[in-house]
């Protein structure tokens, strides 16, 4: 069974820096904070990211041309639809390449669960399996458990499957190692 998650059902946060807007889809309580948050951030400005101590993140840019994370180890070039992952633990300076971003951040507890995102362009059957399984369709429409997914919107259940047509595409977010009960 599939939950539709439209925009207007994100909780819409800006940041304390100013520099951005957090757009929160949906997030699962857990001992630190969550077991994880899914999330689209508007990134309008240059700066530090927030640190998320104990848990890892994978940012994929999905509007822009993408940001530089730089952290004392050396760099990750986020660029449009290419995910990257890194620890929360790490202090990260953000600088946008080319004007403002739109990006899809999910933030988890990697000692509980490991989180995979990857981008699709339809036509693609996507199966749940046992993972909680997230789609934002990023253009076109897509059906989830046979509920249509139009752009812009999310999708996120598990034991079922998402049907990507020619013409569609967006991202996919698998969270693995979820107990039925959390999810």
């Amino acid at each position: 069974m599939f939950r539709i998650i439209e925009p207007s059902g994100f909780l819409t946060t800006p940041w304390k820096n100013g520099g951005g807007i957090t757009h929160e889809i949906a997030r699962e309580p857990g001992p630190k904070d969550w077991l994880w948050r899914i999330s689209i951030a508007e990134v309008a400005s240059d700066g530090p990211f927030s640190r998320f101590e104990g848990l890892s993140r994978v940012l994929t840019v999905i509007e822009g041309d993408g940001i530089d994370l730089h952290h004392a180890d050396g760099l990750l070039q986020a660029r449009p639809l290419h995910p990257v992952a890194f620890s929360g633990d790490t202090p990260i300076d953000g600088r946008l390449t080319c004007g403002p971003i739109r990006d899809l951040n999910v933030i988890f507890d990697p000692a509980r669960i490991a989180a995979r995102v990857s981008a699709v362009e339809g036509p693609v059957l996507l199966d749940a399996g046992d993972d909680l399984l997230g789609f934002l369709c990023l253009s076109g429409q897509a059906v989830a458990g046979g509920e249509p997914v139009p752009a812009q919107a999310f999708a996120l259940g598990r034991q079922g499957k998402i049907r990507v047509p020619p013409g569609a595409a967006g991202l996919v977010l698998r969270l693995i190692g979820i107990s039925p009960a959390a999810a």
